[in-house]
């Protein structure tokens, strides 16, 4: 068993957090497997050395180790680059130079549902109809999306934790759309980096939250089109405040080095997310 933890270096860990990474950590040492953390940076405008450094000291504050080197998101963008590259000749991916004013105009129309996706409003596919002539350095500039309508319904299931699910076209189509795979900002996209990384630390289980669970269907079908293994998906329960919102660093959630510098221990922290009694 292979498990890790990803955060983004955008702001402290808080609770939230907390549980995930102990969930992943104390699974894989349980089975006698490793335990890995990347850092999830291709964020580069508001990733910052300073919130990586307090995710290391946080996690191993709280008695988490892992295992091997920790991976950078910001050190593998050539693997990425080479893949769109790859999807972008064979006809996969289109340009899209809609703004999310755009979208919003285009899904107020009577004909089209405003439902919202993993990735926020579900894209009517405005852009698709164009021709794109652009050479592979040109589209490292450009927002890409993966053109469902490239992709066929077979042996789009796979079994997580023994249930087998059905990943079709239809339901990509009705409650994703036609999904960003590249960047004007960060080059790649959360989809794309999170599945080549996965495949390529060998990581058998993700642990991760119930928040991300829409979103695997469309890590499923990025696996199936590159030939990639897909992992166990464990997707648990969110820790929300007293309110019933789930944390978040947006929110200003708080963060888990205020609890330490409070006085709290690791074994309180286990205690406040219901890992302990």
């Amino acid at each position: 068993m292979i498990t890790r933890f990803a955060p983004s270096p955008t702001g402290p860990l808080h609770l939230g957090h907390a549980y995930s990474a102990i969930l992943a950590h104390d699974m894989a040492r349980a089975a006698g497997g490793q335990f890995l953390l990347r850092i999830e940076d291709i964020d580069q405008t508001r990733a910052r050395p300073a919130w990586e450094t307090q995710i290391y000291d946080d996690l191993r504050w709280l008695g988490l180790t892992w295992d091997g080197p920790v991976w950078r998101q910001s050190d593998r963008m050539d693997s990425y680059y080479r893949v769109i590259d790859d999807l972008w000749q064979r006809g996969h991916l289109y340009i899209c130079t809609c703004t999310r004013r755009h979208i919003q105009a285009a899904l107020s129309a009577p004909q089209e549902g405003a439902n919202v996706g993993p990735d926020g409003l579900i894209y009517p596919g405005t852009c698709k109809p164009r021709r794109n002539h652009l050479a592979s350095a040109e589209i490292r500039d450009a927002v890409l999306r993966f053109d469902l309508d490239t992709l066929t319904d077979d042996d789009m299931s796979f079994k997580n934790n023994g249930l087998r699910i059905d990943v079709t076209l239809d339901d990509l189509r009705r409650d994703v759309g036609d999904f960003v795979i590249g960047r004007k900002d960060s080059g790649t996209s959360y989809h794309l980096s999170v599945v080549l990384d996965d495949a390529a630390q060998g990581v058998t289980d993700v642990v991760r939250g119930a928040d991300l669970a829409d979103a695997t269907q469309i890590h499923v079908a990025l696996q199936r089109l590159l030939g990639l293994p897909t992992p166990r998906y464990h997707h648990h329960d969110l820790i929300r405040d007293e309110n019933g919102k789930r944390l978040a660093k947006r929110d200003d959630a708080k963060a888990i080095a205020k609890f330490r510098d409070e006085g709290a221990t690791p074994a309180d922290i286990r205690r406040m997310v219901g890992l302990c009694p």
